[in-house]
């Protein structure tokens, strides 16, 4: 295996819409748990997106873009909430199996809607932050090109997309550290191939180009950041 390159022949069991519809609930459920473990969403939270929702001094809309099970925008809402920001969320994902797990994070400030990027852009609807996590490393060139520009138009102020870093570190602790929560999922093999299909950092700066910033939040993670033009 070489990991000095990205796979991009790869497919995640996940993306078959043919896979084992139990295993993959459950994998987006257990998504919450290694999403607290591994995604770096505690430090984005405080320095990157509590700030900027606290400079707008009034009610915000912030939108996650393949959402999936929703476990990271229900953790964002209710940090916001302690926090005592007034926000409301959306969480978007064209999969109708994602849904039916991430509408049961809802709230009366989290929502879940069977869309994409492109389809809210053409709508006309804008927010005051865009996010994704763990999108980019599925996306062909094009539509990696088509995904930014779309949640920049869709973005009045900040976008930010968190993604894997791919190393031979990250793929051999996450195959160990996976042992306890893969059983009747799909989290150790897809785990491993979204390692082998992520960018790394000089990379995934030069697929996305200008004004996009790149930069590495936590260990083994990827922050593409760039403000909104919509």
């Amino acid at each position: 295996m070489n990991l000095a390159v990205r796979d991009t022949a790869l497919r995640e069991l996940m993306d078959d819409p043919d896979c084992d519809p139990v295993m993959l609930a459950e994998t987006l459920r257990r998504f919450d748990l290694v999403n607290r473990a591994i995604g770096g969403w505690g430090r984005v939270w405080r320095r990157g997106i509590r700030p900027r929702l606290l400079r707008l001094g009034r009610p915000a809309r912030v939108l996650d873009v393949g959402s999936g099970g929703g476990d990271v925008l229900a953790r964002l809402a209710a940090w916001a909430e302690r926090d005592g920001l007034d926000v409301q969320w959306l969480g978007i994902d064209p999969d109708p199996r994602a849904l039916e797990v991430a509408r049961q994070r809802g709230s009366a400030r989290v929502s879940f809607a069977a869309t994409d990027a492109a389809g809210l852009r053409a709508s006309g609807e804008r927010f005051d932050l865009v996010l994704s996590n763990h999108v980019l490393h599925h996306l062909s060139e094009a539509e990696l090109a088509g995904f930014a520009a779309d949640t920049r138009a869709l973005a009045t102020g900040t976008v930010l997309h968190a993604d894997i870093e791919r190393g031979a570190l990250a793929y051999a602790l996450y195959g160990i550290g996976i042992t306890a929560l893969e059983r009747g999922t799909f989290l150790r093999t897809d785990g491993l191939r979204s390692i082998r299909r992520s960018y790394r950092a000089d990379e995934l700066a030069a697929a996305l180009g200008a004004p996009w910033r790149v930069a590495s939040p936590a260990p083994f993670r990827l922050l593409a950041v760039a403000d909104g033009d919509g």
